[in-house]
């Protein structure tokens, strides 16, 4: 008798597909909106995306139907963590909504969002009572200034300090985390600052490497501050030791304060590739999916859901796109840069 994998409570066999370097698929990352608020240099610059810039009309994204049920089918065959993200998500109308269908799928244990956080204080409450389990902020700098160039002249600081605060006040089961990319010559002198600002209050400040995603923000080699010297910087002032990861394939590095302080993270894309342990796959909002945050190409499903595709065929689909990738752009990035074709925008793909 041939043995066959359990089922789950969706009825589908519930084994996790390997892709063709051993990695899992664990996490799906859904970005709900391609349009975002800010017009960030390192992702959305303005001199690209002005005014007639022509993104997504409602009907070409996926509807809230749509995404709830390729999260169904993810979520049989192993994904546990799915992540709102944009463009700016929080441009979603009625994204509790859509949070509260997501919260409601057997196998979900940890849903959460990114967001710039300048709509937050309006939106951190009813996203926790939807289930939302948890919060990242991207947030580069607290000078004001600095923080209005970096944002492209349309963000506001306190706005996004006051999302935080709200975002603290509704305690979301699994906290609050900030995302700092951290630039050469930028804003690497503003990095003490954000640490001292937050140490002690139960967020974690993740600080990331600048990172070649799309092909408009102008990367260099050069503009990157490696995680080592990051290290160094915090703890010659606060000092720092090594925490051991929270499961396998984590992103971030965990490092904690000695004197009991918190934690911070580092994510070091560039001088530390971490490819072999990533098991993200990626759903932009007009349906196609992306096994890399560097992908050149990706899976149509749009298609296929509106042209009436069975839950089992789009099942396989999804099984099929991952048990044939073997994407590590990251540690293939010094020998493909030069010829390396156009990628895929971030605010397109999501973070």
């Amino acid at each position: 008798m041939i043995s066959r994998p359990p089922l789950s409570e969706s009825g589908f066999a519930s084994e996790t597909p390997h892709d063709r370097r051993g990695r899992p698929l664990h996490d799906l990352r859904i970005s709900v909106m391609d349009r975002c608020n800010f017009r960030c240099p390192y992702c959305m610059p303005e001199t690209t995306y002005g005014e007639h810039f022509a993104f997504l009309g409602a009907d070409e994204r996926l509807s809230f139907d749509e995404i709830e049920r390729l999260s169904r089918l993810a979520v049989s065959l192993g994904v546990s963590k799915l992540r709102l993200t944009g463009g700016e998500p929080l441009l979603r109308p009625h994204l509790a909504d859509l949070v509260s269908r997501l919260r409601r799928l057997e196998g979900v244990d940890d849903l959460a969002i990114t967001t710039n956080g300048v709509l937050l204080a309006r939106y951190a409450k009813e996203l926790r009572e939807a289930g939302l389990d948890r919060v990242t902020v991207s947030l580069d700098t607290l000078d004001p200034a600095l923080f209005h160039r970096m944002s492209g002249h349309r963000g506001g600081l306190e706005e996004v300090l006051a999302g935080i605060e709200a975002a603290q006040a509704v305690s979301f089961p699994k906290g609050v985390k900030l995302n700092a990319v951290i630039q050469r010559g930028v804003n690497e002198h503003t990095v003490l600052d954000l640490v001292e600002r937050f140490r002690g209050t139960g967020i974690v400040v993740r600080f990331i490497e600048y990172m070649d995603v799309g092909n408009r923000n102008d990367w260099a080699p050069d503009a990157v501050v490696p995680v080592r010297e990051l290290i160094g910087l915090i703890s010659a002032r606060w000092p720092l030791e090594a925490v051991a990861p929270q499961y396998p394939g984590e992103v971030a590095a965990r490092y904690r304060f000695r004197d009991g302080g918190g934690e911070v993270g580092m994510i070091a894309s560039i001088s530390h590739p971490f490819c072999g342990g990533c098991s993200r796959a990626r759903l932009s909002s007009d349906g196609t999916l992306y096994t890399c945050l560097f992908a050149t190409k990706g899976t149509d499903l749009r298609t296929p859901l509106r042209e009436g595709a069975s839950d089992e065929a789009l099942r396989e689909r999804l099984r099929d796109i991952w048990l044939g990738r073997a994407d590590r752009y990251s540690e293939e990035r010094a020998s493909r840069r030069q010829d390396s074709p156009r990628k895929i925008e971030m605010h397109y793909i999501g973070g």
